[in-house]
């Protein structure tokens, strides 16, 4: 079943009709603007993990600050106790030094229980919702993913996901840790003085508004900075998997400025964000400044008034240090989080994404009957979105056992119909039966092991020659897949291979030529031993020589089974035993060989151009 997996997810746009972009759909700015309460509610919805202990976490950071206060709080025991009124308290002093220094040593031990504690719930969190949003992109319907970029979809599962983890490893303990330090220092900041902790808030509430105020636009930068990555990777990946094609034609100059370009307008859209997050910064740098001032100014005055201690005021501006830092920071956190919340966003956009090709699951969905399979297509049409009709009012019969090779002009609809039948798309209208069971009724788990496509470009895994045709069939070992190899007349070729089954097959199977992938692709079909079998013509990429033979073994794979095959090629429309003649979306003909080359239409046409091209190819 791998070379379906394989096709979906490389999708490519078949039949010539145009589908929808990312852009198209309008969704980025919606999600960009979403609320942040709305956003957290649906991920920890979607990963408990993500908030499982908290409680315990959250109150060791609230220790782990503990030690950062016991300072201040020594150093105003030793002023106004240990130094002032007589002679220094040396006593008093070293108690003082000595429960700091206990304190410490146990906040650090706290620190380090978090930190072990964060990472592990963080990472727990995020290989969750990787899984949930490789599975939801595997759920997804052929055409679906054919709107979206692969490089789009890729970077959603790595490079957002990586940044929501670089956020909450390090953005997470700097956020609990600030967060705790604020609370512990506002606590004791008004024990020592009620009136300069309000000019201390006071202070900052033009910078609380800044922060509301620019929130929004930050997203938004950061949302056209998580595009750009797509952009870029999706840019970078194809001029790789492209090379040869691009030395062929000479076209390193356009690639390199292409992905210059792809390079540069990521690096326009960070700079865009972070000039943004640096007039946040050096607002709350400003505002800083001006709290210490003003608690310098007011604690003077409260002194000589005397309601405030010498070291009460020293302790207190300890503490606006202690409390202004984590603001600070916090200015860094934002960036970093808006970056994160970004990717998050774009995530949870791609799980929002409908399975419009569902499983119906083990309670309500069917098993197909058991032995083979007869097709039945009802009244079936399709349209791709915005698009005029691929196929319309398609009513066809086939019989179990039954070899059909469906053939047509280039566009007349037969890959669209292909994946009907394999359920890779769903009708628009009318219903597909296999078994006489509504294909959409039919659990997965039942039709991927007994219907089996094999597309015309056989997609291969960097993996040997025996785990690609293991895909069809986890079970089989080196000896199965040998013999399936000799089922199919390919053991001299098997046996020409440096490692046989287990030589390398390259990434996307490079190392192998198109028609040697072609021949793992149907020995992958041959050990899956579906009882429904869709061919996009298997033997099209094939010298003449190995056509001969695996027209032998494709006869023997389909003996005794329902096939469809898409067929290029006048050898397979006269070994059918049913041509269905699909033009313009409709079927105009079917019947046996014999019976339509006999008469005017599509079919004689069609007949007649591949004579005449292989008679022009010989010598």
């Amino acid at each position: 079943m791998a070379s379906e997996s394989g096709s979906v997810i490389r999708g490519t746009r078949n039949e010539g009709h145009p589908v929808a972009g990312p852009d198209d759909t309008g969704s980025a700015p919606a999600r960009s603007g979403e609320s942040l309460r709305v956003t957290l509610g649906k991920i920890r919805r979607l990963v408990p993990e993500l908030t499982a202990g908290l409680p315990v976490t959250i109150a060791l950071a609230l220790i782990a600050t503990a030690g950062r206060v016991v300072v201040p709080i020594a150093v105003q025991q030793t002023v106004d106790h240990g130094l002032l009124h007589g002679a220094p308290k040396l006593r008093v002093v070293g108690w003082a030094a000595a429960g700091a220094m206990l304190a410490i040593v146990v906040t650090a031990a706290a620190a380090y229980r978090m930190n072990v504690r964060l990472y592990r719930m963080s990472e727990a969190a995020l290989a969750t919702l990787r899984i949930r949003v490789f599975g939801h992109i595997h759920d997804l319907s052929a055409l679906t993913q054919l709107e979206q970029r692969r490089g789009a979809l890729t970077s959603r599962v790595t490079s957002d996901v990586d940044q929501m983890s670089q956020f909450l490893q390090l953005g997470g303990m700097i956020l609990l840790l600030s967060s705790g330090q604020m609370l512990i220092a506002t606590v004791l900041m008004t024990i020592y003085s009620w009136p300069l902790t309000i000019v201390v808030y006071a202070s900052f509430v033009p910078m609380a508004v800044v922060i509301r105020r620019f929130q929004p636009l930050l997203a938004q930068r950061y949302w056209a900075v998580r595009e750009r990555v797509a952009d870029m990777l999706g840019a970078i990946a194809e001029s790789v998997v492209g090379a040869a094609v691009v030395r062929a034609y000479g076209a390193q100059a356009r690639t390199e400025t292409r992905v210059d370009t792809s390079v540069d307008r990521y690096r326009s859209a960070q700079t865009d964000a972070q000039r943004l997050v640096a007039t946040v910064f050096s607002a709350g740098e400003l505002v800083a400044a001006c709290a210490t001032c003003a608690v310098v100014i007011g604690g003077v005055l409260l002194g000589v008034g005397g309601h405030l201690s010498a070291g009460r005021l020293v302790a207190f501006l300890f503490l606006v240090t202690l409390f202004v830092m984590p603001l600070q920071t916090l200015t860094e956190v934002l960036n970093e989080g808006a970056n994160a919340l970004a990717g998050l966003r774009r995530v949870l956009d791609v799980l929002d994404t409908p399975q419009d090709v569902r499983d119906p699951g083990s309670e309500t969905g069917k098993d197909l009957p058991s032995g083979p399979l007869g097709v039945r297509f009802d009244g079936v049409a399709f349209a791709y979105p915005g698009g005029p009709p691929v196929l319309q009012a398609i009513d066809l019969d086939i019989a179990p056992q039954t070899r059909v090779a469906v053939v047509g002009e280039t566009g007349s609809g037969k890959t669209t119909l292909a994946k009907l039948l394999t359920r890779l798309m769903d009708p628009t209208a009318g219903q597909v039966l296999l078994g006489g069971v509504p294909a959409e009724q039919v659990r997965f788990a039942s039709l991927r092991r007994r219907v089996v496509m094999v597309p015309q470009d056989g997609f291969l895994f960097d993996l040997s020659i025996a785990d690609n045709v293991r895909y069809g069939c986890p079970e089989a070992g080196d000896a199965d897949v040998a013999a399936a190899f000799t089922s199919l007349g390919l053991a001299d070729w098997i046996a020409g291979l440096a490692d046989g089954v287990r030589t390398r097959v390259g990434e996307r199977g490079s190392l192998l030529s198109a028609g040697e992938r072609q021949l793992v692709a149907l020995a992958r079909a041959h050990v899956a031993v579906p009882d429904l079998l869709v061919l996009d013509e298997a033997t099209s990429s094939v010298d003449p020589a190995t056509e001969v033979r695996l027209a032998r073994a494709l006869a023997a794979l389909t003996r005794g089974r329902t096939s469809v095959t898409i067929a290029h090629r006048l050898s397979t429309a006269e070994a059918a035993d049913m041509v269905v003649v699909v033009d313009a979306g409709r079927v105009v003909q079917r019947g046996t060989h014999a019976e339509l080359v006999a008469v005017p239409g599509v079919y004689q046409r069609l007949h007649a151009s591949w004579t005449a091209g292989v008679a022009g190819d010989l010598p």
